[in-house]
């Protein structure tokens, strides 16, 4: 099971000469799946450079048929807003699967709110792909992976992924706050053991004191707490700030390594294996 990060910014695309190294791009990761086919978790930007490549390897392989897994933590814009410029889903062979934590009505009516006028030229549902809406359900095996699902602290909900296969697990915390005292228990449960968690760290700890609170993202310090109590392998810090340059994440990092040595920092480009 291999994990690779298309883009790892919360809220906004920052691109920028101080932010080459870890990626403007809104948060989306990839799975391959044994059958050939892609699961993808999340669509902000970096969803647009992960569909050039999926189109690319289908016409490598002289294939018309792609097969796509997309998982939706929640709707807010940075995670949704890259999906108009998924190729595949304008190509007629490509078959897109979208879970999320809602109705498939639900979904299909939020996502159609965005790829449509007056914001977009192409209506979603006169895109030529095939596209089939589920609600993310217990115990639910998606292209051999069994994945689940434990809610999170954010404003209007989301949701935390648990990848599992050949006793490897993999868990993606993208968008939680942490509680006003200790861990959040249930999050912790939900990851214990995983070897790799990708973890919220928008905020710095004294950004976060100073009038983030309430906002429905967490820290590099909650972050090693979390991993500790969690007997994580490895935290990966993620949705980095797009106020925060390159040198601002390295010094994040080198923080929270003080506390959870086997920290690593998402950026564009980074594979994961071994969970």
């Amino acid at each position: 099971m291999e994990l690779e990060f298309w883009g790892v910014r919360g809220t906004m695309p920052s691109p920028g000469p101080d932010k080459v190294r870890y990626g403007g791009h809104t948060p989306c990761a990839s799975l391959r799946t044994a059958d050939g086919g892609t699961l993808v978790i999340d669509a902000g930007t970096g969803i647009k450079d992960l569909g050039a490549r999926i189109m690319s390897e289908a016409s490598a392989a002289g294939s018309d048929s792609i097969k796509v897994f997309l998982l939706l933590t929640h709707f807010h814009l940075d995670h949704i807003m890259g999906l108009p410029a998924f190729a595949p889903l304008f190509s007629p062979g490509a078959s897109i699967t979208i879970y999320a934590p809602a109705e498939p009505e639900a979904t299909e009516r939020y996502l159609g709110g965005l790829i449509a006028g007056p914001y977009f030229p192409v209506a979603l549902g006169a895109t030529p792909s095939t596209k089939l809406f589920k609600k993310i359900v217990p115990g639910l095996t998606i292209a051999g992976l069994h994945v689940s699902t434990c809610p999170l602290i954010h404003p209007q909900g989301s949701v935390a992924y648990k990848f599992e296969h050949g006793g490897e697990r993999l868990v993606s915390a993208t968008d939680t706050e942490h509680p006003e005292k200790g861990i959040d228990r249930r999050l912790a449960a939900f990851a214990e053991g995983a070897g790799h968690l990708i973890y919220d760290a928008t905020f710095t700890p004294e950004e976060y004191a100073a009038g983030r609170k309430g906002w429905g993202h967490s820290t590099w310090l909650a972050g090693t707490e979390l991993a500790t109590a969690g007997c994580i392998g490895s935290l990966v810090l993620s949705h980095h700030s797009p106020d925060h340059s390159d040198d601002q994440v390295d010094g994040i990092l080198e923080a929270a390594r003080e506390r959870f040595p086997r920290t690593l920092a998402a950026r564009q480009g980074l594979k994961l294996s071994k969970g």
